[in-house]
């Protein structure tokens, strides 16, 4: 009998720990899922090409001739090759994955599939790289504004600190 339940209860673990696994899975999967509908894989896109033209910028500055070209791009494909070992999807995807099942139950993902799969959810992910970038730009072009305002408060507080 003691044996009976004992057995009964290593099945039921098992059930459940396999239905806790499969849950994980499906969570996983539906993060996986807004991941791509979101581009998330590209967003390193703009450090690769940050890279490349840093590579390029060196390359002309270094006056080196035209014919030295291929010595350009063989470095611009190693630096690429560092990239994809530190930020590429790979290895990016699992981290990303594992942060949004975290922060978001398997039913708010589905949600948030749902509405980025929707026509005003696709103009969202459609207009927001565009509206981030002026967002920063008008935050920054108002930040000059107060930059000289800061800086004579700083210097008016060193000065009744008596510091130099």
């Amino acid at each position: 009998m003691k044996a009976l339940r004992l057995l009964s209860s290593a099945l039921l673990l098992a059930a459940l720990s396999g239905q806790a696994l499969a849950d994980a899975a499906s969570h996983a999967a539906n993060a996986e899922q807004f991941l791509k509908l979101a581009r998330a894989d590209k967003l390193t896109v703009p450090v690769y090409a940050q890279v490349q033209q840093m590579f390029a910028q060196g390359f002309a500055q270094a006056k080196a001739p035209e014919a030295k070209k291929a010595v350009l791009e063989r470095y611009q494909a190693k630096a690429n090759a560092e990239l994809d070992k530190a930020v590429g999807w790979p290895v990016l995807k699992p981290e990303l994955v594992k942060l949004y099942t975290n922060a978001f139950t398997e039913q708010e993902l589905k949600d948030l599939l749902a509405f980025y799969q929707s026509p005003l959810g696709k103009k969202v992910l459609e207009n927001m790289p565009m509206l981030t970038a002026e967002s920063a730009r008008l935050t920054q072009a108002k930040l000059q504004n107060a930059v000289p305002q800061v800086n004579k408060l700083v210097a008016d507080m060193n000065k009744e600190l008596g510091v130099k």
